[in-house]
C-alpha cells in the first residue's frame, strides 16, 4: 500500500493545537481586550465531565461562552477544565479537546468547525474525510450561527 500524507489528520492536529495554546494563554494572562469565545462540544463525548442536570438539559451539543464570567481555566494535553455560572449557579466541566466540534473567537471573526462523525456516516462530510480510526479535519466555521442579528 502506498504511503500518503494524511492532510486532514495533520489540520485536525494544528488546529486543537491553536485551541490549546489559546486556552492555555487565557488560563495564565485572562482575556486580552474584547477577545471571548463560544465552544460548541458533544456533551456525549469520551471524557466530557459535566453536571448530571447539564447533560439532561444538552444532552447531545452544548454552546459555552468564556467571555465576563469564568474561574478555574486550566489546560492540559486533552483539554481544559473551566467553572461556570449557569443561573447563579457555579458549575465544573472538563470539554476534552477531541469533543469541541466549534471555536469561535467573534470579537476578530475567527472560527473554526471540527466535522463529526455522523456528518462522514451519512455522506455529509468531505470526499476526502479521514482513513477509520483518523481524526476528522478541520474548517473555518460562519460566524453567523452565533450573530444576535441574522438580517
Amino acid at each position: 500500500m502506498a504511503r500518503s500524507i494524511d492532510y486532514g489528520n495533520l489540520m485536525h492536529q494544528a488546529m486543537r493545537g491553536l485551541m490549546r495554546r489559546v486556552l492555555g494563554d487565557v488560563a495564565e494572562r485572562g482575556l486580552p481586550g474584547n477577545h471571548h469565545f463560544f465552544i460548541t462540544f458533544d456533551t456525549n463525548a469520551p471524557g466530557v465531565k459535566l453536571a448530571r442536570w447539564l447533560h439532561d438539559r444538552y444532552p447531545g451539543d452544548m454552546t459555552v461562552v468564556l467571555q465576563h464570567w469564568f474561574s478555574g481555566l486550566a489546560v492540559d494535553a486533552e483539554g481544559f477544565a473551566v467553572t461556570l455560572n449557569f443561573g447563579n449557579q457555579p458549575e465544573p466541566l472538563y470539554i476534552p479537546f477531541d469533543a469541541i466540534r466549534t471555536f469561535v473567537d467573534p470579537s476578530v471573526e475567527f472560527g473554526l468547525r471540527f466535522e463529526t462523525h455522523e456528518a462522514e456516516e451519512t455522506g455529509e462530510g468531505d470526499d476526502d474525510g479521514p482513513e477509520p480510526g483518523g481524526s476528522p479535519p478541520a474548517e473555518v466555521v460562519s460566524l453567523d450561527r452565533f450573530r444576535k442579528d441574522h438580517r
